[in-house]
């Protein structure tokens, strides 16, 4: 029986025809590029790691980091809002924590549940920050919040890109419920970001299990392990 080529992606597959002199069958290859399955496939990119070793199947080395970040940011460049923090085996990031202001707890709660109520509306409503994760809690008998985000953006652009995304879409930001936030940030991107600068908690250990991985990459291998599922089921 033929095997699996990952050049041609060639498969094994048992057909009617018979062996000539015998009637016996035998198998016959089938090319699986007619398959829409195989789509996500072809559009495999260098980006995704992958290894072709001279022998045996393709593989792919993952390995798990951890980065340790300096408390003094004096050797980091300088962006238009300040340091420059690196990419970590996280990605990039920021912990923001800041106090409510008194009698807001339950609109931030509220808040979160509009944003999901969003999400549910159009799915991408977030795309253009390049998320991993958000992580949203109150703490201090709902005194203090602290904002974490993990995203593929450095800091300047993910905070600009949020201006943006929140004036167009009509919906304030939850920041609003914030202690000492600047109220006329939709027209005053250095005075949000100023905002978030100030009450920025940096980290001095980043691990990532899939390190550097960035949201789309990542989606794009489970579009592509999805896919070879889907073939080895038409295979069976």
């Amino acid at each position: 029986m033929s095997r699996v080529s990952w050049q041609g992606l060639v498969a094994p597959v048992s057909v009617s025809r018979p062996v000539e002199g015998t009637g016996a069958p035998h198998a016959t290859p089938r090319v699986l590029f007619r398959s829409k399955a195989m789509a996500p496939l072809l559009a495999l990119g260098s980006t995704t790691n992958l290894k072709y070793p001279s022998k045996g199947s393709p593989s792919m080395e993952i390995k798990p980091q951890a980065m340790v970040i300096p408390r003094s940011t004096e050797h980091l460049e300088r962006g238009k809002y300040g340091p420059i923090f690196p990419k970590t085996p996280a990605c990039y990031g920021f912990t923001i924590v800041a106090n409510v202001k008194p009698g807001r707890a339950d609109t931030m709660r509220g808040y979160g549940q509009r944003l999901a109520e969003a999400l549910k509306a159009d799915s991408e409503f977030l795309a253009p920050l390049k998320l991993h994760y958000l992580r949203w809690v109150l703490f201090d008998d709902d005194t203090r919040f602290m904002y974490q985000g993990i995203f593929d953006t450095d800091f300047d652009k993910y905070t600009e890109d949020a201006v943006v995304l929140f004036t167009r879409s009509g919906i304030n930001t939850a920041f609003e419920n914030l202690e000492g936030f600047p109220m006329d940030w939709k027209t005053n991107a250095p005075a949000f970001v100023k905002f978030l600068r100030d009450h920025q908690c940096n980290s001095f250990l980043e691990y990532g299990e899939y390190p550097y991985f960035t949201s789309d990459e990542i989606k794009k291998a489970l579009k592509i392990k999805a896919a070879l599922t889907e073939m080895l089921e038409q295979m069976q």
